[in-house]
């Protein structure tokens, strides 16, 4: 080792596990690529078997492979992403008959749909209640719970809250809203045309129920989308919590500089 080098203080797995994360992302190892088995690994670096196992272990953690029960250990594959840009909610879309989601999954080459798990008039978390500026200690909101899909992933958990006075009496109640502009179309309707929004972004792990919801891979973060709708008149009236797995969505954002 020469004066200036440092020691490599990894570990014996980390090392192995960067070198086929180098791989994978070198395309040496291509999407669906079934990796060596522990024992060629083993033999390859000069480790014990333990070690190959703990290097697979720390790349799946890491989202990079996946493991199929009686086949073996595969590079995931890295299909298009659902980029949600910040003109999602633009009128020019209108005509295209999509609503924002299907509309990203369209330009994706994607089919999209969405699984409803609630509509119900709740008690709003203090933080959504503080938002929307309405009572956090009386069912105040209606609370709707979807997933949506691409294809045959599960993308987003999204929760939608709407101050009751509303969202009384409209489709909004309704498990499809059956509105041709959907859930903003109705918000429209009762006189509230969202002219800015505000988003909160950020990465954390997913909680065991979103990652059962999700189906996701052991070591895959989730992107928290905090969503709020602003109305002509400066009313926040709309707040959505997306919950996107990290692997297969992005954001984007187009805006002038102020």
């Amino acid at each position: 080792m020469s004066g200036g080098e440092q020691p490599d203080r990894r570990s014996s797995s980390a090392r192995i596990a960067d070198e086929l994360r180098r791989l994978i992302e070198a395309g040496e190892l291509p999407p669906g690529e079934r990796l060596p088995s522990e024992r060629v690994l083993a033999d390859r670096y000069g480790a014990a078997r333990n070690t190959a196992r703990q290097a697979i272990r720390l790349l799946s953690e890491g989202g990079l492979v996946t493991a199929e029960h009686g086949r073996g250990v595969f590079v995931r594959d890295r299909p298009a992403l659902i980029r949600l840009g910040n003109d999602r909610y633009s009128s020019r879309y209108r005509d295209t008959g999509l609503s924002p989601y299907l509309l990203e999954c369209a330009r994706a080459g994607k089919a999209g749909r969405f699984e409803v798990l609630s509509v119900e008039r709740c008690i709003p978390p203090a933080d959504v209640a503080a938002r929307l500026n309405i009572a956090d200690d009386e069912e105040s909101v209606l609370c709707r719970e979807n997933v949506f899909w691409a294809d045959l992933d599960p993308m987003q958990r999204v929760t939608t809250w709407i101050p009751w006075p509303i969202a009384e009496g409209t489709d909004l109640l309704q498990d499809e809203v059956p509105h041709p502009y959907g859930i903003h179309g109705v918000l429209e309707d009762r006189g509230h045309t969202m002219a800015r929004i505000q988003e909160d972004v950020s990465a954390r792990m997913p909680t065991p129920d979103e990652r059962e919801r999700l189906g996701l891979p052991p070591g895959v973060p989730v992107l928290d989308v905090l969503h709020t709708s602003v109305d002509q008149d400066g009313e926040a009236y709309e707040l959505t919590r997306f919950v996107l797995r990290a692997d297969l969505s992005g954001l984007h954002y187009d805006a002038p500089v102020e």
